[in-house]
């Protein structure tokens, strides 16, 4: 299968070769979270499939890299998706706000990266436990799939690098609400000299997204020689693309997080005008952090990919400052910006239910 590179073939094997195959998986998913003995994770398993299902379905396009290996490197998407969308949940609607808890939680993520790597009692801070090996379940569907690729311990630093940013995110911003800004900036402050000039909040967004750990896997299951190629991508999807994709997020769940109280990092913009900068700014350097890289025209497709799909949502059209932003923000992605957007306004309205 050739990586597309053009809107109209991009959309097409999206809807041919990626969405029935991620929804086939999570179904499966859902299957094994619905025998979940214990009520609360339960019911965040069965809630972060249904309510993200999404970002799987964004995570998927990268399997269109591997080729012929295309359906079990989606089965490696959705797994670890799947493990971030329900950790994320847990945290979130915590009954604890041990970060402690958080930490054990985040194992998993670390450990679905690691071949061999025994499970640890993930649940071990916190009261809630029975899960039928769900959790454990997902991290070994990964590990397996990892375990069979050429160039697995080329690529396995940057995996980890990248999961590393991610797990601490997840940790800091879930503690007691008055400690997480200050654990944000002094976390940013181990980084901040090896960075481009950000602020600490976009470093956090930069830190949140899976897609660099899932455009490494999929490079190395086409066996692409990651020697040279794994920094590549590594340093082409952080901080940018990822920083995008996480702003993008964050951006449509403004009135969301301001009526939950949740820490949002758009919040932290002095005023309008400084958030369109740094948003085109984010878009501008996303797009030229990947033209290095194989298949350019498809990480950059993507990248304008992520502006449709996150501006699409029906939350957007709910709020009248986001909606009017919004429009200023998608006249950067150009023809195939809209185009993208079109389509995902339609699908978010028509898709089936899992």
């Amino acid at each position: 299968m050739k990586v597309p590179t053009r809107a109209w073939g991009l959309m097409t094997n999206i809807y041919r070769n990626v969405l029935p195959d991620v929804r086939e998986e999570l179904s499966t998913w859902k299957k094994r979270a619905e025998h979940i003995p214990d009520p609360e994770l339960r019911k965040q398993a069965l809630a972060s499939i249904q309510s993200k299902t999404f970002h799987c379905e964004g995570g998927g396009i990268y399997s269109l890299i591997a080729g012929d290996r295309k359906n079990e490197v989606i089965k490696f998407i959705v797994a670890y998706q799947t493990i971030s969308d329900y950790l994320d949940n847990l945290c979130d609607r915590s009954t604890s706000l041990d970060p402690a808890d958080f930490e054990a939680l985040h194992e998993a993520m670390k450990h679905a990266l690691t071949p061999g790597v025994p499970h640890n009692d993930y649940y071990r801070h916190r009261a809630e436990k029975e899960d039928a090996g769900y959790l454990e379940q997902l991290v070994e569907t990964c590990q397996s799939f990892l375990a069979t690729l050429n160039d697995y311990n080329t690529i396995k630093p940057m995996l980890h690098e990248l999961a590393g940013y991610y797990c601490d995110l997840q940790v800091h911003k879930h503690v007691k609400h008055d400690l997480r800004v200050p654990r944000l900036q002094e976390w940013f402050g181990q980084y901040k000299d090896q960075l481009p000039q950000m602020s600490w909040y976009e470093f956090s967004a930069s830190s949140g997204s899976t897609l660099g750990i899932f455009c490494l896997v999929s490079y190395a299951a086409a066996d692409y020689p990651m020697e040279t190629l794994a920094s590549r991508i590594k340093e082409g999807y952080f901080p940018w693309v990822q920083g995008l994709h996480i702003l993008l997020d964050y951006f449509v769940d403004q009135e969301e997080d301001k009526q939950g109280g949740d820490l949002n990092f758009c919040f932290y913009y002095e005023n309008e005008e400084m958030l369109i900068e740094r948003f085109n700014h984010f878009i501008k350097q996303a797009d030229l952090s990947i033209a290095v890289l194989p298949h350019a025209n498809f990480h950059r497709l993507i990248n304008k990919g992520l502006l449709a799909i996150y501006l699409a949502d029906q939350k957007v059209n709910e709020q009248n400052k986001v909606r009017r932003l919004a429009r200023r923000i998608i006249r950067k992605a150009g023809g195939a910006g809209w185009f993208f957007l079109m389509n995902g306004w339609l699908y978010r309205r028509i898709k089936p239910g899992l």
